[in-house]
């Protein structure tokens, strides 16, 4: 299973990208997470769908005090990419 998500509200300059690493190699969750110049942080990640919905629920609840995703927009891609890690861009 595949997603695309970009996430809205206070995400740059505050941890989001390296905390959504952290939870996705501990949910072994692969795939990229980047900031955009809109101020959004743009994300692509695949795995099982049990621990994307764990991860996303993490992601969604801020990972740390300083994160506030206010608007998430999600789209289910069709097909994995073989990502074979979680990297920040």
């Amino acid at each position: 299973m595949r997603i695309h998500v970009v996430f809205y509200g206070r995400v740059q300059g505050v941890g989001f990208r390296y905390s959504a690493k952290q939870k996705a190699l501990e949910l072994d969750v692969h795939g990229w997470v980047k900031n955009k110049e809109d101020g959004t942080v743009e994300l692509e990640a695949e795995g099982n769908e049990a621990h994307l919905r764990k991860f996303m629920g993490a992601l969604k609840n801020g990972l740390n005090p300083f994160i506030k995703v206010t608007h998430i927009d999600q789209k289910l891609l069709d097909n994995e990419a073989g990502y074979s890690t979680f990297s920040v861009k």
